[in-house]
């Protein structure tokens, strides 16, 4: 093993439990241990963080642009490293860059960008997230409609292909455009598939996730809502305990007050986590932008086509984590698994991220008594200084 470095804070929250007065042990990207700061050993190299707190780096599996680039419309390794750069500044560890429904060409050129960004082992990178096209048009938000299309045998064979060539896929479909065989083959290709975009009713929602799909995209948005005689997508994913969900902390995707419904409801062993949804102006002063030709408009904290509809969100993920404690009112411990541990848990690598425990990636945010990321630090290595 190489040196160990000790990152020495006012305290550390390991994903379970806070650990005052210590330090992280990391050695060759990866944590050895928190110690206690009058136990740490001798010959390691000492980096004092002060008063700070270290907590878990978040994971966000839903970020379809920052620092100025959108995914679809840069799909290439300098645009994922762009997007993971950006997200780095407020904590975000590891992402999927997320494509929005576009054609077949910048598809295959999207997956292309993440094999290649895999190989030149971008920080931050962890995957891809197919946000469509095989979605449903009666719920399409701001997903173009022209674009919009069934999945075909070469769609399938294209994403099953791709799953072999990257660390975790994501996929966001609707039941109306794929079929319960076609769920079932992205699963046991290891796909991470998630409904969203959909119109359907629980009966269809809980025949897909039997399939083999494990989670539902930005719980409430663009989805058919609770009823009291059609359960519809939303109470699907909060009564199918098997079923993660994630959810845009904005204040403007979701009511906060349906949000701590939500929280209350949700049956387990699944999870609701949060995601950013975040488009290209994060990180920039940008005010719009363009999706699949057409003109995106950034106001008040808020990203809308011309018709008001919401495209994507203006947040980034410390933001989203101070939105659950400080508006929903949420315990801080679990605003932080709901960013870091558990997307982790909800695409498999809860060996890896999530956590800071012995063998876990050093990924790690340094906030203040406010919750403002002062530092970012991947494999232990410091990616982001305020």
């Amino acid at each position: 093993m190489s040196a160990l470095t000790a990152f020495s804070a006012a305290s550390i929250f390991d994903g379970d439990l806070w650990h005052d007065d210590a330090a992280l042990l990391v050695g060759d990207g990866r944590v050895v241990a928190i110690v206690a700061r009058h136990d740490i050993p001798g010959g390691v190299t000492p980096v004092s963080l002060g008063s700070a707190r270290i907590v878990p780096g978040f994971v966000d599996l839903q970020v379809n642009g920052g620092g100025g680039v959108l995914l679809n419309e840069q799909p290439d390794v300098d645009g994922i490293r762009t997007i993971c750069t950006a997200h780095a500044r407020f904590g975000t560890t590891a992402l999927l860059p997320t494509l929005i429904t576009d054609t077949p060409e910048i598809t295959a050129r999207t997956i292309a960008a993440g094999v290649a960004a895999r190989a030149a082992k971008v920080p931050g990178f962890l995957g891809l997230h197919l946000e469509g096209p095989h979605l449903a048009i009666a719920r399409k938000g701001a997903h173009d409609p022209k674009l919009i299309r069934r999945m075909e045998a070469n769609d399938l064979a294209r994403i099953v292909e791709a799953r072999g060539r990257l660390d975790a896929l994501l996929t966001t479909v609707a039941p109306e455009s794929v079929s319960d065989e076609q769920i079932a083959a992205l699963a046991a290709a290891g796909v991470t598939v998630s409904l969203g975009h959909s119109d359907c009713g629980y009966r269809t929602v809980s025949d897909a996730a039997a399939a083999g799909a494990s989670m539902m995209t930005h719980l409430f948005n663009a989805m058919s809502p609770l009823g009291h005689r059609e359960p519809g997508m939303v109470g699907a994913a909060l009564d199918l305990g098997h079923l993660n969900a994630g959810l845009i902390a904005d204040g403007f995707h979701v009511d906060p007050v349906s949000i701590g419904v939500a929280l209350r409801a949700k049956k387990g062993p699944g999870r609701i986590f949060l995601v950013t949804d975040a488009m290209s102006p994060i990180g920039t002063d940008m005010t719009g932008f363009t999706l699949n030709g057409r003109e995106i408009f950034r106001k008040d904290g808020r990203l809308t086509l011309a018709d008001g509809t919401l495209a994507g969100a203006d947040i980034d993920m410390v933001s989203c984590v101070r939105f659950m404690h400080e508006t929903v009112g949420l315990d801080l411990e679990e605003a932080l698994r709901m960013a870091s541990l558990y997307p982790a848990e909800a695409i498999g690598m809860t060996g890896r991220k999530g956590r800071l425990t012995h063998g876990h990636d050093a990924d790690f945010a340094v906030l203040d008594e406010t919750l403002a990321v002062r530092a970012t630090h991947i494999g232990g290595k410091e990616v982001f200084r305020a």
